[in-house]
């Protein structure tokens, strides 16, 4: 046997493993690397997080990734490089972190990586009937096991689109193994780029668990604020705050036809994005209109999207908590438009079902590969893949 294979069968049979969980998400502020010792597997899957940080990129990683990012013609030669240099950048950044942490490579089991996503086609995104629904995630597996020394599994989307799904959200598998209570119903709302949610009935079986995008989250006030205020985000919503929500933009940005689209469903910043938002504009007659004002009618946007598609599969007599995560949790302005919304239902952290908010999707992707190497192939909720699968490709160092 391969020594690569034994090593791998033997932390398989472990009763607990020690993962590392990485994500990025379309904000591509840093790298999430959440160290996580998880036990057992399947529904018995428990996981305490021993660290967590977001390493943030540089100026030089933020213009690389941008220059290819969610563009539907780019640079070839660029995405081929940047695919194995994203790998060893982050490699780098995974080491550092483990000698902060007083620990050796030797002392982690595995490491789920989600790379960067670079394009993401759902079919109602493209019309091209000769092809289904596609995503590109870069960071090379290969690449990050060989330099940090650490078994990898990367580039999990693909296994979800190969068994009939759109390779989005991957969320509804950890949280229905992490979250599920046996009396309450659990709304688990992560409010990233784009915005998803799982649904968990109490005491259900995946089967009757529901996930799906809702439209955007972030990612068009983020694109904003990079655009017009050479910031990351709006911190604390104090642009929003400035401004107005203009109910005519409003109403012809829901006009789009992803809004029509039934659930479950799934988009990126490929169509989200600033053009989005100038396409808006004038169409609504608007060129002139206030960037405070652009920024509010953004936030209230992405809140009655989600509200929503939560009302479109959620049965109105169900009584349910929703618990937020993402970077669209810390909006003070989104939270209260939701509150709005939902005026009988509460909104909580994760944090209070004992999911870091910030770590919570470089976590459930470590839950993921512990599926694939300990676990069981299981369908998404909805039975958004045609099979049961396990997800991500294992790349080792040697």
């Amino acid at each position: 046997m391969h020594q690569n294979i034994a090593a791998l069968y033997q932390i398989a049979s472990k009763s607990s493993r020690k993962l590392i969980g990485l994500m990025i998400g379309t904000s591509f502020d840093g790298l999430d690397i959440a160290l996580c010792a998880i036990t057992g597997s399947g529904i018995s899957t428990k996981v305490a997080l021993l660290n967590f940080t977001t390493v943030p990129f540089d100026d030089h990683m933020k213009t690389q990734i941008l220059s290819i990012f969610s563009k539907a013609s780019v640079s070839l030669e660029q995405l081929t490089l940047l695919h194995p240099w994203i790998a060893i950048e982050h490699a780098t950044m995974i080491k550092d972190c483990i000698a902060q942490w007083g620990l050796q490579s030797r002392d982690i089991d595995l490491i789920a990586s989600h790379g960067q996503t670079i394009y993401h086609a759902p079919k109602s995104l493209h019309p091209n009937d000769a092809f289904g629904p596609a995503t590109l995630q870069i960071g090379d597996g290969d690449h990050l096991s060989v330099h940090t020394g650490i078994i990898t599994l990367s580039d999990f989307r693909q296994k979800h689109i190969a068994a009939g799904g759109e390779g989005a959200p991957l969320a509804v598998y950890g949280d229905y193994l992490l979250c599920t209570d046996l009396i309450e119903n659990r709304l688990l709302l992560n409010i990233g780029g784009i915005a998803n949610y799982t649904y968990l009935p109490a005491n259900a079986q995946l089967d009757k668990v529901f996930s799906t995008d809702t439209g955007p989250g972030n990612t068009m006030m983020d694109a904003f604020m990079r655009t017009q205020y050479h910031k990351p985000y709006d911190e604390g919503g104090k642009v929003t705050l400035q401004g107005k929500v203009n109910s005519e933009l409003l109403a012809t940005m829901k006009q789009d036809s992803f809004f029509e689209v039934g659930l479950p469903k799934t988009i990126g910043p490929e169509l989200f994005n600033i053009h989005f938002i100038e396409t808006a504009k004038q169409k609504a007659g608007l060129l002139d209109i206030s960037g405070p004002d652009v920024m509010a009618t953004l936030n209230r946007l992405s809140a009655e999207t989600i509200v929503e598609a939560i009302q479109q599969h959620v049965p109105h007599n169900d009584q349910y908590t929703i618990y937020t995560s993402g970077g669209g949790m810390h909006n003070p302005v989104l939270i209260q438009h939701l509150q709005q919304l939902l005026p009988q239902i509460k909104i909580e952290s994760s944090d209070k079902i004992g999911i870091h908010p910030d770590a919570k999707e470089a976590i459930l992707f470590a839950v993921l590969a512990n599926e694939a190497v300990a676990g069981a192939p299981m369908y998404a909720g909805g039975n958004a893949t045609k099979i049961p699968i396990t997800m991500g490709k294992i790349s080792f160092p040697n």
